[in-house]
């Protein structure tokens, strides 16, 4: 991984197949990634799409399942063309969802590296803070 690192943690009051569940669903993602539609079939190495529409302009945000190992860890590639930067490899990050039971249910760990400043990792980490709050919302309702 390079650059600065992204790391949100939160932890959910659901067993780990529970919120496994919540991660990959459709109507669930359109929940907790700000109305994005997801197009994937979750297997490594197929494309990951995030369609949707940003202060009324549309945006495809792409990238490629990197691995799947139910319900512990999803790891995918992103880019975002509302970054402004280019469609290159060093433009994209790589998201890891890590999810560990605990007592009271499961600790779920995301991160995203490749940011080009601490200040960039820390606007990313609120960013998929609020994801992990959503999540929570969904699989604890």
């Amino acid at each position: 991984m390079s650059g600065h690192l992204a790391v949100a943690t939160l932890e959910i009051a659901a067993p780990p197949q529970r919120v496994w569940q919540v991660l990959l669903d459709p109507q669930s993602v359109r929940k907790y990634m700000f109305g994005s539609d997801v197009v994937t079939d979750w297997r490594p190495g197929s494309p990951i799409l995030f369609r949707g529409e940003w202060e009324g302009r549309p945006y495809e945000d792409k990238g490629v399942i990197v691995e799947v190992n139910e319900p512990v860890l999803l790891q995918f590639t992103h880019y975002s063309p509302l970054s402004g930067a280019p469609d290159i490899p060093a433009s994209y990050h790589t998201l890891t969802y890590q999810l560990e039971p605990i007592h009271t249910g499961t600790r779920v760990t995301l991160t995203q590296d490749n940011n080009d400043s601490e200040a960039a990792a820390d606007h990313s980490a609120g960013m998929w803070r609020q994801v992990l709050d959503s999540v929570k919302a969904i699989v604890e309702r």
